[in-house]
């Protein structure tokens, strides 16, 4: 019986689905988003959560828990710094998964699930590259010239 168990098996054994889940995670804060199957990312919507709550307490236990479940050790440099303080506000909740429609060579419904503020971060960086800001505290120069002696 499965009374009480809500982890979905993915049709995969234990290590592999422990695998999958990982590198995708890693995927998704490395890039901020990611396109997957709506099984997987309802999969990885918990998994990733846990690591963000893991984040947002900073400490040296909750970095080595980290650690351990993801195989990419920038993957969680990257938790820890950029994702975790971008959700610092945010008591739960960080991801959301988007229903994208089928796809077209077996119909199987997909998905994109994306970390939340990281996504309006990366937006407001990319308004700012399409606007021509320049961000930071570097002023432009003109480039140096060669006086003749």
């Amino acid at each position: 019986m499965r009374h009480g168990v809500k982890k979905v098996k993915l049709q995969r054994s234990a290590s592999h689905r422990n695998a999958l889940l990982a590198n995708q995670a890693c995927s998704l804060i490395n890039h901020g988003r990611i396109t997957t199957t709506l099984a997987k990312a309802k999969a990885l919507r918990p998994y990733v959560e846990k690591l963000i709550t893991m984040g947002k307490v900073g400490s040296l236990h909750a970095r080595r828990l980290a650690l351990a479940e993801l195989p990419q050790p920038a993957s969680v440099k990257k938790l820890f710094s950029e994702v975790a303080e971008a959700a610092k506000d945010r008591r739960g909740g960080y991801t959301r998964i988007v229903k994208l429609g089928q796809r077209k060579t077996d119909s199987a419904p997909m998905a994109l699930i994306e970390i939340i503020d990281l996504s309006r971060g990366a937006a407001a960086s990319a308004e700012d590259t399409a606007t021509g800001t320049i961000t930071g505290n570097a002023e432009p120069t003109a480039p140096e010239q060669k006086t003749g002696e």
